[in-house]
């Protein structure tokens, strides 16, 4: 009886021992899987970081390539990486969070990544500056050619003055001229149904700086309905950019000084000098050098005159260009006429 007793206290023994044991095994099994499920948790805590550091590198990457890059070697290797970085991000999505192994893989990958990309904006922010600088040095050159420019325009415009000067200045003048009237025997008359003739006595002035030599000195004598005295085919001379016909041709010798000179230019048969503005040009040289209107007698004069059966009075030329003041007095001209017709 008493072995009976000795027997359950050891079997008692033995089931307390198992129960503490199994005890002690469901707690630590609780403990593990307590700790798996917060180790388990940190890592799905990890791994969403992770994915929001991918694709905030991602969105960097898409804001640098939205960017004017202008190198297409680095434009490409931005590229590159961009589509690293979303090949990455979707093998983490993929990922579960218990891959540890994995997910610090792909961390280190993030880490080498951003490493680049570091590099990449510091080469970016390089070009960014160069390109600043180059724009601004750029733009310097641009106003200092721009200047350049204006200062060559100016140095044109008064270069082409002097030239325009010393041209003026070296063009012959006919600063005065009278007008006589002829009969047929060359003799003076004052009655206008006589006169067969006109003479014209000019005066070309003393200018040192025209080169001297002989000269072809041309002159038009124009009516009052503008027609040129004695023009034909045959008799036309270069002026401007054509040719235009003359009354009157001489050959002189001009030495620099004052010359004096007289032309003649006949009526036609049966041709009267008629009442209004009759005027005489001279030209030399390509230039018109002076221009004379004549009033016959008769009509109001806007000036004193000389003679009883013309009168005159000389145009100043040398203070407009030739060929404006050729414009400019033939319109006169022909408006004073019209109105003396009327």
């Amino acid at each position: 009886m008493e072995e009976q007793k000795k027997n359950n206290t050891w079997i008692w023994l033995v089931i307390a021992l198992m129960m503490v044991i199994i005890g002690g095994l469901v707690w630590w099994n609780l403990s593990q899987r307590q700790e798996l499920n917060e180790l388990v948790e940190q890592m799905t805590i990890e791994k969403e970081e992770l994915q929001e550091e991918y694709e905030d590198l991602a969105i960097q990457f898409d804001g640098y390539q939205q960017m004017d890059i202008r190198n297409d070697s680095l434009q490409d290797l931005l590229s590159r990486e961009q589509q690293r970085v979303q090949d990455l991000l979707e093998e983490l999505r993929q990922t579960k969070a218990s891959n540890a192994r994995r997910i610090a893989e792909l961390k280190k990958e993030l880490a080498t990544v951003r490493a680049v990309m570091k590099d990449y904006v510091r080469q970016i922010d390089s070009l960014n500056a160069t390109n600043a600088r180059l724009t601004e040095e750029n733009q310097q050159y641009r106003a200092q050619n721009k200047q350049f420019k204006e200062q060559n325009t100016q140095l044109s415009t008064a270069n082409a003055q002097l030239t325009e000067t010393v041209t003026r200045a070296s063009m012959l003048e006919v600063s005065a001229c009278t007008l006589t009237t002829l009969n047929k025997n060359d003799r003076k008359t004052k009655m206008a149904s006589s006169i067969r003739k006109l003479q014209f006595n000019y005066v070309i002035a003393k200018n040192i700086t025209c080169t001297p030599g002989l000269k072809n000195l041309y002159a038009r004598v124009i009516t009052p309905e503008g027609n040129i005295m004695g023009e034909s085919e045959s008799k036309l001379f270069a002026f401007e950019s054509g040719e235009i016909p003359y009354s009157m041709m001489q050959e002189i010798e001009y030495s620099g000084e004052a010359f004096e000179g007289v032309c003649y230019c006949p009526l036609d048969e049966g041709q009267t000098v008629q009442k209004g503005f009759y005027t005489i040009d001279f030209f030399c040289d390509g230039n018109l050098i002076g221009s004379f209107p004549f009033q016959r007698e008769g009509f109001e004069p806007p000036v004193p005159f000389s003679t009883s059966v013309f009168k005159t009075d000389a145009i100043d030329h040398s203070a407009i260009f030739p060929q404006k003041r050729v414009q400019r007095y033939y319109k006169k001209l022909t408006y004073t006429n019209k109105k003396i017709k009327k």
